[in-house]
């Protein structure tokens, strides 16, 4: 059950995203990836069972839509309707920011918007194989306009598969793991050296993130799931509850979390997880458990103190179940995902009603927001002078700077235009 706690008592210390293991583990395969390529990537590929030997790293395109063409008639409409609302909302948000420009002295200056040209998505495998994931990275990726979209997932399935052909995909790299991030950043065979590198994924997904982030760019360093759920009388404890273990189930360090201010409502939300947790099918019920009793619940006096508890906490996905919930949900700063009203589930935004479902966790949500459009754009400006009589209250003041700085050489490049 969840433990109520006071609002001084919040267990909000956060593990770092980067396990220091992890981080030294990989470590050793970057490098090697570095150092000899593909070679690399196939020797741990096979030492850690994801490709046979001989056995082909990458999935072409061909080999993409045959996996969707195993698919029945249900399961392929389920991907391309996905697919369809996860574009439709990254189109609107391209068309958000365009190239423009403004009249300066003497001349004008502007910004190009344009996509990075190659991005590498990751989507996990293991025992929960993340097909959303793919659509979710691989679709955005290509709506912003990306050149060259590799997806890298390991032991993918046809599913799998199946959704990186709906999402544009140009093959799958089917390699997890540390040496799927070192391939993506350091590029192999027909995947091209990859600008930016996206997506969820284990510690050493999260640890090889951050050791190439510089040689290209990432979007996030991923910690466990969260789910926050600020909730009053009003509030059904069925749907609070089920929403708190949809997230429980991801990892035994995923963290449900319920603000309240109607006290009675933890003891019903409570007395709902015992019967849904009994219900769940195993392994999923045995990690709920444990991600159940490390959460923990705030009863607050106030809605206002309870919208300060969550702005606290940012947390990845945040709920609101309550009376005038679009008021409530417009008063929080601080989350990744927000998801107003009892019918606006947070498993509905993971599976593509429109916004992305790659979020910050950990608190990042402070000062980031999760994967979009944007992730995968650049904003480059220019200016250019025309009139160099119309330009020369810039450069007396640039002049003038740049001697307050004590910086001659900017201030004698800038006195030659003077006239």
């Amino acid at each position: 059950m969840l433990k109520r706690c006071a609002r001084d008592e919040m267990p909000v210390e956060l593990s770092e995203p980067v396990a220091p293991k992890a981080l030294e583990q990989s470590k050793t395969i970057v490098e090697d990836v570095k150092s000899r390529g593909e070679a690399a990537v196939r020797h741990w590929a096979e030492k850690f069972n994801e490709v046979k030997e001989g056995e082909s790293l990458v999935a072409d395109k061909d080999e993409l839509k045959a996996a969707y063409d195993t698919l029945s008639i249900d399961q392929q409409g389920v991907l391309t309707r996905v697919a369809d609302r996860i574009q439709k909302f990254a189109v609107a948000q391209r068309a958000s920011i365009q190239d423009t420009e403004v009249v300066i002295p003497g001349g004008k200056a502007g910004q190009l918007v344009s996509a990075v040209e190659n991005a590498g998505c990751y989507a996990p495998g293991g025992r929960y194989p993340l097909p959303s994931s793919v659509l979710m990275t691989a679709v955005t990726a290509r709506a912003a306009g990306v050149k060259n979209v590799w997806v890298a997932s390991p032991h993918p399935d046809q599913v799998t598969k199946a959704a990186a052909h709906v999402a544009g995909a140009d093959g799958m790299l089917k390699v997890g793991g540390a040496q799927a991030i070192a391939a993506l950043a350091q590029g192999i065979g027909k995947i091209p050296a990859c600008n930016i590198i996206v997506g969820p994924g284990n510690q050493w997904v999260t640890a090889a993130k951050s050791l190439v982030q510089g040689q290209c760019a990432i979007d996030m360093l991923a910690g466990p799931s969260e789910v926050l759920v600020i909730a009053d009388e009003t509030a059904d404890p069925k749907t609070v509850a089920a929403d708190l273990l949809a997230q429980a189930e991801h990892d035994v360090e995923s963290r449900p979390i319920l603000i309240t201010t109607h006290e009675p409502l933890l003891t019903a939300v409570n007395s709902e997880l015992k019967v849904q947790l009994d219900d769940l099918p195993s392994p999923n019920c045995d990690t709920a458990k444990q991600a159940v009793a490390k959460g923990f619940c705030v009863v607050t006096k106030s809605m206002d103190e309870a919208i300060e508890i969550s702005d606290q906490i940012a947390p990845e996905h945040l709920e609101i179940m309550t009376a005038d919930a679009m008021q409530v949900g417009m008063k929080c700063n601080n989350y990744g995902g927000l998801f107003i009203g009892r019918y606006a589930a947070e498993v509905l935004g993971d599976y593509g009603c429109g916004p992305n479902h790659v979020l910050p966790t950990g608190g990042t949500a402070k000062y980031t927001g999760g994967l979009s459009v944007h992730t995968f754009l650049r904003i480059r400006t220019w200016m250019r002078v025309d009139s160099q009589e119309q330009n020369q209250p810039v450069v007396q003041d640039s002049i003038a700077l740049a001697r307050m700085e004590g910086l001659e050489g900017h201030a004698r490049a800038a006195e030659v235009r003077k006239l």
